[in-house]
């Protein structure tokens, strides 16, 4: 629930550890950009490379709402010049938004040029190592109402003359905005079928490119003149029939591209702590499915978009809660995995409050918003420099060959450690260490494995001793370090207080 707002384009030797515990102090290096992807999938609730390990996403967003959309060098598609530095943060995944509007701009007619420069933006990030989830974005249904997404083409509702129209988010109450969203779900003069062409277009343009994480079949969609059906506890019925549009665009892009990952979103109501329905009747039997909530907090929104007292935000940890205590309802239900594809909107106050609890469950996700620092009018500072980047840049486990178990970051003083369930594989266990939190180097001490990357490496891998359980160490030199949580994954203390920067050993959140 998240707007970019621009007039033309603007934008908001060997380290080996023993298995006793030697510790290492190792400056940071530079370390040259991964120079491919892994191919990922679901399985169960996480996601998996093709070399069985598990892997976790951390991201951002890229979605560019202005026609003619995404065009090299217009200082706001990412280049690669944005790629190399969105992976030297540690950043492995991008959803870069398109637009149904850019698509099929003429009733029945694709796009295939714009098809053509998603591509090459797609290979591009492969490049650095980083996967891009496409997503269908919509905000406001389309231009009639002055939103974003459906081409005017595709709806026959429009505003009436004297209707008001007060903008985001005030415009989703517009009765015609309303009728414009039942035509969608009822599939009325076939939008659902058009988009669905317009989809398996991109699916089948981008079949075989390995950077593909998958596709997003609909940014935050408004369930129409049911929504207040929606409230206090969700919406069983309208979900249904949102469920049954979701498998369909579902079959539409398989159809072209077989075995891609596609993700479903909860009727935005979620965004209002409203619990989703999805796969509860019927379940959800397709394969490759992945949820892809958000975690917005209303005080936060509210501040930003209408104005409101900014100590309201002091709400958002108990808001939260709720969502995530949503997004775990739905994986126990479920089994599927998450990526919580939005948060944050520039407020850095609010930040700690998604990636600790992305942390405790093992979660992905990706933050909204990065324009591309590069290109017209010139370079940019780097946006993670400052305190958004304190906590998005983190150490974390990439890919875990094993099954992973707990793990806590500082990021006010860089300690991390980390616990895993080894298994046997081809590749190792890779842990990206920050850019930021290390200034003089850091240490690294393994329990029950050795440290097999070279000394500094931004990429920390580690090979376990036996298939007893793997501890891994990583802190400021001199600094006492993190102690692993106890208990599961899923069982930490995200709601309870604690101070605005740290996770400490104890898992606490604010």
């Amino acid at each position: 629930m998240r707007r970019v707002l621009r007039g033309r384009r603007w934008q908001v030797g060997l380290v080996v550890a023993a298995l006793g515990g030697a510790v290492l102090v190792t400056p940071p290096t530079a370390q040259g950009a991964p120079t491919g992807t892994a191919a990922v999938h679901a399985d169960g609730n996480s996601f998996v490379d093709e070399f069985g390990r598990v892997v976790l996403l951390h991201g951002v967003n890229n979605v560019d709402k202005d026609a003619p959309y995404i065009e090299p060098g217009d200082g706001f598609t990412l280049t690669a010049e944005d790629a190399a530095l969105l992976a030297g943060h540690g950043f492995n995944t991008v959803r870069l938004g398109v637009s149904f509007d850019g698509l099929m701009p003429t009733k029945g007619v694709v796009d295939t040029a714009y098809l053509d420069r998603v591509a090459t933006v797609v290979d591009t990030l492969a490049q650095s190592g980083i996967h891009t989830l496409l997503d269908n974005h919509q905000d406001g249904l389309s231009k009639v109402w002055g939103g974003n997404g459906f081409p005017e083409w595709s709806l026959k509702s429009r505003p009436g003359a004297l209707e008001p129209n007060l903008g985001f988010p005030l415009y989703y109450l517009m009765p015609s905005m309303n009728q414009g969203w039942d035509e969608v779900w009822n599939n009325s003069n076939g939008v659902l079928d058009y988009l669905g062409q317009a989809l398996g277009a991109l699916a089948g343009r981008l079949d075989g490119h390995a950077g593909v994480l998958g596709f997003e079949l609909m940014n935050e969609p408004w369930p129409g003149s049911a929504f207040l059906s929606c409230y206090p506890n969700g919406c069983p019925g309208f979900d249904v029939k949102y469920q049954a549009a979701m498998q369909k665009l579902t079959d539409a892009v398989r159809a072209h591209n077989a075995n891609t990952m596609v993700f479903w979103e909860p009727n935005v109501t979620w965004n209002e702590t409203m619990p989703s329905n999805l796969g509860r009747n019927p379940p959800i039997t397709a394969p490759d499915i992945a949820f892809a909530p958000h975690d917005y907090c209303i005080p936060s929104q509210l501040a930003i978009y209408l104005g409101l007292p900014a100590f309201l935000r002091g709400l958002c940890p108990m808001q939260q809660d709720k969502t995530w205590g949503n997004i775990d309802s739905f994986t126990n239900r479920t089994h599927l995995p998450t990526l919580v594809t939005e948060f944050g909107d520039g407020d850095p106050t609010v930040l700690r409050n998604t990636v600790i609890r992305a942390d405790e469950r093992f979660i992905s996700w990706q933050y909204w918003h990065y324009a591309s620092r590069f290109g017209a009018p010139g370079p940019r500072p780097d946006p993670f420099l400052g305190d958004i980047g304190r906590q998005l840049v983190r150490t974390y486990p990439q890919a875990t060959a094993g099954t992973p178990g707990r793990m806590i970051f500082d990021a006010d003083t860089g300690d991390f450690a980390y616990r895993y369930t080894p298994h046997a594989g081809p590749r190792p266990t890779e842990i990206y260490v920050s850019d930021l939190h290390y200034p003089n180097g850091y240490e690294v001490r393994v329990d029950g494995g050795t440290v097999t990357s070279p000394a500094g490496a931004r990429v920390v891998t580690v090979q376990p001793a036996s298939g007893s359980s793997v501890t891994v160490y990583i802190n400021r030199p001199g600094s006492k370090g993190a102690t692993v949580p106890t208990g599961p994954i899923g069982t930490g203390s995200a709601g309870s207080s604690g101070s605005a920067g740290s996770s400490s050993g104890s898992a606490s959140g604010s």
